[in-house]
């Protein structure tokens, strides 16, 4: 902190003795002169009583002068402290005298504004600012970069010689303003200047944000003036006949046109002020006979703008519009409604007819691009008026990249959803063939080989078993199957399924098999990935195929190495920077169509014939790569044949925690039978009376419960059952909850889970001492193996 001292004062006795020798001096001048002592005398004793004079008015206390009160200044370094922003006070002279911690963390070295480490423009637009605020109390400015974000600045003149600086971060809500006033200041700005358009970007409150160099030259007289944090219409002024003109050119300024521009960008408005010195008699707004100045300014915006007339026809459009809506501009449509897709095209159209006939100012609606059916966006609307035959002036941004990103996200959302769905279908499924095939065991207990039922109930349980397979894939595309992952090469997993492929492809489809060079180990289940191999083989095949029949194509297999700084260059907005061993699988066949490609991943989708393909094929290695920490994309490069690239992590072998002991498998053995006493607790009623029915069978006394409050209820009152026998997801309280409160009753009782969920997903849940799991669907057969070996391990 740095202060200024006022200069020391004269004592009241050096004024006298000052007075004092300016006396005798001039006596003694006097005598030499004159000759005469006694007039010499008389000049020393009037500097006497002058000298005498001059002590005694210095000695009163003055009342015309009070002295101003000493600032505290650690008190006022205590209050910027209390402020988020950068605060910092400088004096008359320049000087630095207070400045808050948050503007030494911002600027380190407590540097003097406006001398700051920002680039020439910005610091000579802050030196304006402030000239602005000494001139006029108070000023601001936005659009500063520093440090790789955007700051704002407030200044202030106090105590009137002394300037406060205040600094603060754009927020995320307020960055649309900043990049409208940079855009309207820069390059935008100085090219509708060059056509003689003044353009000013403003809040909904009429604060400048922003303005281009024609504006600032008219408006303030110079074209580096600071305009930001001003009111807008203090710049305008009407004369009787209501012309528009600039306050600082008085009514002999040339009459303005104002067309106002409301943009869908954050809470910031454009405003654009046309002048035509051609005819100062017009009116303030612009009518139809400037229709050609607003399609040129409408051309030179950088940002989407169309206008539509009464009619409901395009006026016109610019060609940043005809880029964002994927039409050629040279051959644009004749109405809004040929913009979207069907369903869209009639509530476009209403929108279009009730602003057109006046309705609020702006408003937004969500459509689909007939280009791009897929991506839903916005169109924003606002009524025209004084704009010639333009009645309605829609807005649509440019998507690009940004675009691009927000699809993947919306893409990755959605297969989310559809994974929690498929997962809960299949557990639900499980249950039902949990039913079917228990059943089928029971009857097949009482048929035997021969019998003219027994062929028709195997047909039934061999069907049960098919379903179940299809359960486990969209466990697999949910990521809820179980996973036994190792550590493992690509190269080994592709060379265990080469011979399988050969046989799968046939004849006319030729192998190709590269592997690269160093690969980094990776940690899955190898027999999933070998799935992942096949699925996306057979799929190959068959696309060749049918392009080809007779000819067939070529299947290629890569595996190599890619580094991390590999995938940097790649600038992925989806995979992570990292090293991974790749797995590409190419075919020479068609290729996938555009429309279809953003689809082949979801379930039961599929492009080949009734009764040729479930849909579940690319679902399930959707899954598999994805619950393996990988990540899979497909491409069809115009031409060529369907890509799909597979990067799965490399994995580096670190000391492991202690693993939780796994659920001991059932043993196969020749002798079910048992005794003792069962809780079975199963909230499905079918489940529980196939379980119920087969572990009787084995010679069991067993008790059920249809959910968890019952079985506490049974065991408050009856004894100690040697088993618990529980799913795992039942309403009100679920297994592992019922679990652990019977085990405050009988901390050794032995716990054996059934679930149509994977291991996996309730590892967390059912990771308790003493506790085996059976999924579903399960025979009979398995459940008896299974309470049996939990009884004998216990």
């Amino acid at each position: 902190m740095l202060t200024l001292s006022p200069p020391e004062s004269r004592t009241p006795w050096t004024a006298m003795a000052i007075a004092a020798g300016a006396g005798l001096a001039a006596a003694l001048l006097i005598l030499w002169i004159v000759g005469d002592g006694m007039v010499a005398a008389g000049f020393a004793a009037v500097a006497l009583l002058v000298g005498g004079g001059v002590v005694a008015a210095r000695s009163l206390p003055s009342r015309t002068t009070p002295q101003a009160p000493a600032i505290d200044w650690s008190l006022m370094r205590m209050l910027a402290d209390a402020s988020a922003d950068a605060v910092a006070v400088t004096d008359r002279a320049g000087r630095l005298v207070c400045a808050n911690s948050a503007y030494e963390a911002m600027f380190a070295g407590l540097p003097t504004p406006p001398n700051l480490p920002l680039d020439d423009a910005a610091i000579a637009r802050l030196g304006n600012v402030g000239r602005a605020a000494w001139r006029d109390g108070a000023a601001a400015g936005s659009g500063l970069a520093h440090g790789g974000q955007t700051l704002d600045v407030a200044i202030t003149r106090a105590g009137g010689d002394r300037i406060v600086w205040r600094f603060a971060p754009v927020r995320d809500g307020e960055r649309p303003v900043v990049d409208l006033a940079a855009m309207v200041a820069g390059e935008a700005g100085e090219r509708l200047g060059a056509a003689g358009v003044m353009v000013v970007a403003m809040s909904p409150e009429g604060r400048i944000a922003g303005a281009n160099r024609v504006f600032r030259q008219r408006a303030m007289g110079a074209a580096d003036a600071p305009v930001e944090g001003s009111d807008f219409a203090r710049f305008l002024h009407s004369d009787a006949r209501g012309l528009l003109r600039f306050d600082r050119e008085g009514n002999v300024g040339t009459p303005l046109r104002l067309v106002q521009l409301p943009q869908a960008v954050g809470e910031a408005q454009l405003l654009v002020a046309l002048l035509d010195e051609e005819d100062a008699g017009l009116p303030a707004t612009i009518g139809s006979n400037v229709a050609a100045h607003v399609r040129a300014l409408v051309s030179l915006l950088p940002f989407g703008l169309a206008l539509v007339d009464r009619d409901g026809r395009f006026a016109h459009m610019n060609d940043a519009f005809a880029r964002a809506a994927g039409i050629d501009a040279a051959r644009p449509p004749l109405y809004p409604g040929d913009l979207v897709v069907r369903e869209d095209k009639g509530a476009l159209a209403d929108a279009v007819r009730r602003f057109s006939g006046g309705a609020a100012q702006s408003a937004d609606i969500q459509v689909r691009l007939a280009a791009r059916p897929d991506e839903p966006l916005a169109i924003a609307l606002a009524s025209a008026r004084g704009l010639g035959d333009a009645a309605v002036i829609l807005s649509l941004r440019e998507s690009g990249e940004e675009g691009q990103l927000k699809q993947q996200v919306m893409q990755a959302t959605k297969m989310q959803a559809v994974g929690q769905l498929a997962g809960g279908v299949a557990h639900d499924f499980n249950n039902i063939l949990t039913a079917i095939i228990g059943h089928c065991d029971l009857m097949l207990m009482r048929h035997s080989p021969g019998d003219s039922d027994y062929d028709d109930i195997q047909q039934i349980r061999a069907n049960s078993n098919r379903a179940a397979s299809l359960t486990r894939q969209l466990l697999a595309f949910s990521r809820q199957q179980t996973l036994r992952p190792q550590t493992l090469q690509l190269p080994d997993v592709v060379s265990e399924v080469s011979a399988l492929l050969t046989r799968l492809l046939g004849e006319t489809v030729r192998l190709d098999v590269r592997h690269g060079r160093g690969l980094g180990p990776v940690r899955a289940d190898p027999g999933q990935l070998e799935q992942v191999v096949v699925n996306l083989a057979v799929n190959a095949r068959d696309a060749m195929l049918a392009t080809n029949p007779k000819g067939g194509g070529t299947l290629t297999i890569e595996t190599f190495a890619v580094s991390a700084q590999q995938v940097r260059r790649m600038a992925d907005e989806v995979l992570p920077v990292g090293d991974y061993s790749a797995l590409r699988i190419s075919d020479t066949g068609a290729g996938i169509a555009p429309d279809v490609l953003p689809k082949i991943f979801e379930p039961f989708f599929t492009t080949k014939e009734v009764g040729k393909g479930t849909g579940l094929g690319l679902s399930t290695v959707y899954g598999i790569v994805k619950q393996s920490g990988g990540y899979i994309f497909a491409e069809s490069p115009a031409g060529e044949g369907a890509v799909f690239t597979i990067y799965l992590p490399v994995h580096h072998a670190v000391p492991e925690l202690a693993a939780a002991k796994p659920a001991p498998r059932p043993e196969k053995r020749g002798d079910t039978w048992g005794s003792g006493t069962i809780l079975l607790v199963e909230d499905e009623a079918m489940v529980r009376a196939v379980a119920e029915r087969a572990l009787t069978r084995q010679g069991y006394k067993v008790l059920t419960a249809e959910n968890g409050e019952a079985a506490l209820e049974l065991l408050e009152a009856g004894e100690r059952p040697d088993l618990l026998v529980s799913d795992v997801v039942m309403p009100l309280m679920d297994g592992p909850t019922m679990v652990a409160k019977a085990r405050e009753r009988y901390p050794d009782l032995p716990i054996l889970f059934m679930s149509g969920y994977a291991e996996e997903q309730l590892r967390r849940s059912i990771d308790l001492d003493h506790v085996a799991f059976l999924p579903k669907p399960f025979s009979v057969q398995q459940l008896a193996e299974a309470a049996r070996a939990v009884l004998d391990d216990s």
